[in-house]
């Protein structure tokens, strides 16, 4: 997991997330350390360095296109080569994405984005 704290622009874009679920029942809280998103106490998604992470569900499309932003890759919190294969890490150069992420990480979740 990336030790490092997030730059202002990641917390800005990440702040935009927070506000844009705000009325979906979803709420800020923390995750390895790190702020994050949970939907009845259920991590959705978290930012971590210059990144956010999302669990999107290893099987679906938007999992799958996660994957195809620059620099994502699933998500490793301990860096220990053992990722979690429904979370995909996205790093800031694709914040313009976050939200749409986040509102696939409720749907997959158990929300309505």
């Amino acid at each position: 997991m990336n030790n490092t704290g997030p730059s202002a622009a990641a917390v800005e874009a990440f702040e935009g997330v927070v506000a844009d679920l705000a009325g979906a029942g979803v709420s800020p809280g923390m995750m390895f350390g790190a702020r994050s998103l949970k939907l009845n106490r259920k991590a959705i998604a978290c930012l971590t360095g210059d990144a956010m992470v999302f669990r999107l569900g290893r099987d679906s499309a938007v999992h799958a296109r996660a994957l195809g932003y620059p620099g994502a890759e699933l998500f490793d919190p301990s860096g220990m080569g053992r990722p979690f294969k429904d979370w995909v890490r996205v790093p800031a150069g694709s914040a313009a994405e976050w939200p749409a992420l986040a509102d696939a990480a409720l749907a997959f979740t158990g929300g309505e984005a």
